[in-house]
Parts: C-alpha cells; sequence; structure tokens
C-alpha cells in the first residue's frame, strides 16, 4: 500500500510534492490536537472528586443588595407606650412629628382605630434620615397588627398583619377540700376560667350552698400560642362536676352554646344564685326567730351574706316591677318573670335599675348592703310562684329547651367523645396522683 502511493508522489512534479506532503502534515495535526473535553478532563485531574449525599460550601459573588436597611436613607424605629390623657397630637408632638404628618397619616384607610388608644398600648413609628415618618405599627391585640406606612407614590396605605393562633388542649382536675375557688386555684385554673366553670353549672348548683367537701370537678380547656409564646386562655370546651353525688356535664356546642351530654341546654330560665361564691347566712325556714325582734317571723328566703358592694344579678329575665327604699326592706327591687314566677332582692346597698326596666338573666342590677331591719351586710332573696313562696334553691325551675332533633345526633357523638377525653385523663390524673 505504501509502495504505490510513493511511486504516484515521485512522478509528480517537486511543487506538487511539497504542497501534498503539507497537507497531509496539518491534517495529521488537527487529528491528534485535543478536544475541549478533553482539556477540561485534564484542567479537573487536580480537583477531588465529590462525594454524593454530602454537602458543601461554595463561595458565590453576590452582587449588591438593596433594602431599606441597607439604604443610605436609614429607617430608625421608635417606640412610644401611650399614657393616660395621651392624644395622636400630643404624641406626634413628643416623638418629633409634625401637625401635618399626623393629618396625613390619618387619611390613611382604618387610621380611625388611632382615635381609640389606650394607655399601655404601644406605638411603632419609622423615620427616615430628613425625619419623614414612613411607617407607623399599633398593635391592636395578641393576634394583629396595624401597619400604615407610604407607598411608592407617597401617600400612606394600611394593612392589617394576622398572626395564626396555635390553640391546644388542657386538663385539670381538682377535689374541694375547703371552698370551689380554692379546688380551681390549687388545679392551676385562672380567675377567669374559676368564675366560667361556676357560670356553667351556676343554673344548677348554688355555689354559695351546696358545695360540700369530696365534689370534684374536671375541666378541658383552650390555652392559645402564638409563635409559641402563652398568650391566654381560652373558652372551656367540656366540663364534668360532681356535687353531693350528682353529676353534671357540659359540653360546647358549635352554636358557642353549652349543653348537658343529653343536649339539654344548660342555660335555664333561672339562676340558683344571684351572687356568686358567698356563704348563706340565713336559710329558707318559716318558723325562723327574727335576729332583730325576737318574734317567729317566717323566713320566706335565702340570706347571702357578702361585703357592701358586692354584685346582685337578676336570676332571670324580666322586668322591674319596683325599686324603692323603706325601713324594713331598705333598698328593695322586685323583678316579675312571666305571669308565674316573681323574684325579690332586699337590703341592698344601691339600686341599678328602675321601675319598668327591663333586665336580662346575669344582668347586674345592685349591690349587697346593709340597708334597712338588719344586722349586718348582705342580700336577701325571694321566689315566689304563683304568689307563693318557695325555697330558691329546692325550687323546680322550669326545663331548658333541648337542641333541635336535626343536630341532636351529632352532638351527642361530639359529647361522647370530649367527655370520655375528661374520662381519660382524669385517670390518668389519678393514677400519676396515687403514684406520687
Amino acid at each position: 500500500m505504501v509502495e504505490p502511493i510513493q511511486r504516484f508522489l515521485q512522478q509528480l512534479p517537486k511543487r506538487h510534492q511539497i504542497i501534498i506532503i503539507s497537507v497531509s502534515i496539518l491534517l495529521l495535526v488537527l487529528l491528534v490536537w485535543p478536544s475541549e473535553k478533553a482539556s477540561a478532563s485534564r484542567d479537573m485531574a487536580g480537583y477531588e472528586p465529590l462525594e454524593p449525599g454530602v454537602r458543601y460550601d461554595l463561595e458565590l459573588y453576590l452582587g449588591e443588595s438593596h433594602s431599606l436597611e441597607d439604604d443610605p436613607s436609614n429607617l430608625t424605629w421608635v417606640d412610644y407606650e401611650v399614657r393616660s390623657g395621651d392624644s395622636m397630637a400630643r404624641i406626634f408632638q413628643r416623638v418629633g412629628f409634625s401637625a401635618r404628618q399626623l393629618h396625613e397619616l390619618t387619611q390613611a384607610p382604618d387610621a380611625n382605630v388611632l382615635r381609640r388608644i389606650h394607655p399601655g398600648d404601644t406605638l411603632r413609628f419609622a423615620r427616615d434620615q430628613d425625619d419623614n415618618l414612613v411607617a407607623m405599627h399599633y398593635r391592636l391585640n395578641d393576634t394583629e397588627t396595624l401597619m400604615i406606612y407610604r407607598d411608592e407614590d407617597g401617600q400612606y396605605v394600611s394593612e392589617r398583619e394576622q398572626k395564626v393562633i396555635d390553640t391546644r388542649l388542657e386538663f385539670a382536675h381538682a377535689e374541694i377540700r375547703t371552698s370551689f375557688w380554692n379546688a380551681g386555684v390549687s388545679a392551676g385554673l385562672s380567675q377567669g376560667l374559676i368564675m366560667s366553670l361556676a357560670e356553667l353549672f351556676g343554673w344548677d348548683i348554688d355555689f354559695a350552698l351546696d358545695i360540700r367537701a369530696g365534689d370534684e370537678f374536671s375541666v378541658l380547656y383552650e390555652t392559645n400560642f402564638i409563635d409559641g409564646q402563652f398568650v391566654g386562655v381560652g373558652r372551656i370546651v367540656a366540663a364534668e362536676f360532681t356535687n353531693q353525688g350528682d353529676r353534671f356535664t357540659a359540653v360546647r356546642h358549635e352554636d358557642g352554646r353549652y349543653y348537658t351530654a343529653e343536649g339539654r341546654s344548660l342555660r335555664q330560665t333561672f339562676l340558683r344564685a344571684p351572687v356568686a361564691f358567698n356563704r348563706v347566712s340565713s336559710e329558707f325556714n318559716p318558723r325562723r326567730m327574727h335576729p332583730v325582734t325576737g318574734r317567729v317571723v317566717p323566713h320566706n328566703g335565702i340570706d347571702y351574706a357578702a361585703p357592701v358592694g358586692t354584685p346582685v344579678m337578676a336570676s332571670g329575665d324580666g322586668r322591674v316591677v319596683a325599686s324603692a327604699y323603706n325601713n324594713l326592706n331598705g333598698h328593695y327591687i322586685f323583678i316579675q318573670h312571666g305571669e308565674r314566677y316573681m323574684t325579690k332582692y332586699l337590703h341592698l346597698h344601691r339600686r341599678s335599675v328602675q321601675q319598668g326596666d327591663r333586665v336580662k338573666q346575669g344582668q347586674i342590677i345592685g349591690q349587697v348592703g346593709a340597708t334597712g331591719r338588719v344586722t349586718g351586710p348582705h342580700l336577701h332573696y325571694e321566689f315566689l310562684v304563683d304568689g307563693v313562696h318557695r325555697n330558691p334553691r329546692t325550687v323546680e325551675l322550669p326545663k331548658a329547651e333541648p337542641l333541635p332533633a336535626a343536630q341532636m345526633a351529632v352532638f351527642k357523638k361530639i359529647a361522647e367523645e370530649k367527655l370520655a377525653m375528661i374520662n381519660g385523663r382524669k385517670r390518668f390524673y389519678l393514677a400519676m396522683r396515687d403514684d406520687d
């Protein structure tokens, strides 16, 4: 193969031989010249291979970023706590903003809420290097903040920032030894929860008279957290109260009201007691001897001993038929509840309603006092049915309306789950207590 090629080249002119040899050499050089891939492979030969699944730090150069903090007109934030007697005009003057800036800011939508600031509230102001008011934040509550700021057109706009509440369920159980209040405190309940628990069962239990040592209660309630921080106690989800051997239950329905496990509304026509957490100084007694006169005079009601000024509530919805004063009863109020029922409140320190007023159950109508023929401050409370005095703590009260039949099945299932949760946590609590 090589010899024929040599003979062929020898027959060509010298000039042609030089050209052919030059082209051949050039082609040979191109064939053996390394490609980019090969060059890159050689360039990378000095680097260690990357292991899969291993995180490596990379040094990257990023261009300059620009934000409000990096901007030459750096913002300065000032916090101001509202004081008693403060107005927005006075606050703006104190933090160094003009009346014109206040006027412009109050033109923003939703800025009218700034008219209702309260002592202890905090306002946050942002100013630039030219002392221009750039933004203002006002914390409305634990979950909501009003933010007013300048937009690109230089106008103040507003928006509300909402924080998500993380609601968790907590459980508490206590056995009453000295008082219901002390038991609630020992169980770690807040004052508000203790009062709410008493209000729930206040239609069935007179907390001033019926509570006994050995009674017990369990409660499932909400606690609220924002960003992992506790912000307050929510509502009672379900509760159970055992009073003198009788078991009472309460479960919150989706309508926000509370019902027994059987679906009967806890809110009955009358409260058992018109005052909260007070001792009874004198029972209903038709043959009682009067402490002042010494004569046998029927005691047609119950006396609740309490400090002067203790709030007195209307035990049911009705109309005030008497609100007056005499030497025997002192300041007194009579309320008519429909055609059959009347309640009377005697020896008040002060009356908050007048004859003819309509009142709602639980409404404050006066204060405990010591007016009239008395030996000390107390509320004398009477309950009449068809004009006849009855014992307020034992009289049979009208039954509350149950849930509509269409909602009963769903509610009973929910109630069963919640009460089972209470019983399960109660067993665990008692087991842990016995182990201690």
